[in-house]
């Protein structure tokens, strides 16, 4: 018999270890009492990531007179509209740690700043006893990373962060966190006046 002719015993072999991979890679079957056959999606967590859906500024913002921001809380994003409403960007931000740290509502770009010095708020340092009092703007671990839209509400900010295991999470002090990258485009877009609707 040559070498290279089948062998049968092999061939039920080949099949038993094709359907076992089969199996493996098909989605979680569950059988309803009616004897149909119903497809289960795998459960996962997820625990850093931002809900990335384009959003109509008409749902949020009468105009967008000065551009427009909206930060989503929720889905942990951020969206810009352009004045003439030929921009629009959709970044992933960092969130609040919990409710008593959020504040939502319309408020508006204040003052933008490159480079911006972090100070604890009294509530930070009361948290955070060791805390340094002040990190200059420049430092590597500036918790405002390298620029900042400074809101209308005292101590709120959308600004960058050095830490980008931060994005997607709840894990800020009150402000909105994007990537250093993101800020540097939404601070050259945003204005002193673009209003601002967090949510």
């Amino acid at each position: 018999m040559a070498q290279d002719s089948f062998d049968p015993t092999k061939r039920h072999l080949l099949i038993a270890g094709a359907a076992a991979a089969t199996v493996l890679a098909a989605p979680a079957l569950a059988q309803v009492q009616d004897g149909t056959t119903v497809f289960e999606a795998p459960k996962v967590t997820r625990n850093n990531i931002s809900s990335f859906r384009m959003l109509d500024w008409r749902q949020y913002f009468d105009n967008t007179r000065n551009g427009a921001i909206l930060a989503d809380t929720v889905s942990r994003a951020v969206h810009y509209w352009s004045e003439d409403q030929s921009i629009y960007k959709l970044y992933p931000s960092s969130v609040p740690l919990n409710d008593e740290l959020t504040r939502t509502g319309k408020t508006e770009v204040i003052q933008k700043v490159v480079n911006p010095p972090w100070r604890p708020t009294a509530s930070m340092k009361e948290r955070n006893p060791d805390w340094p009092d002040i990190i200059e703007g420049g430092s590597p671990d500036n918790p405002l990373g390298v620029r900042a839209l400074y809101l209308s509400w005292p101590a709120y900010r959308i600004h960058g962060t050095h830490d980008t295991r931060k994005i997607g999470r709840k894990s800020s002090n009150g402000c909105i966190g994007l990537y250093n990258e993101h800020i540097l485009e939404l601070f050259e877009l945003a204005k002193v006046g673009t209003q601002v609707l967090l949510i």
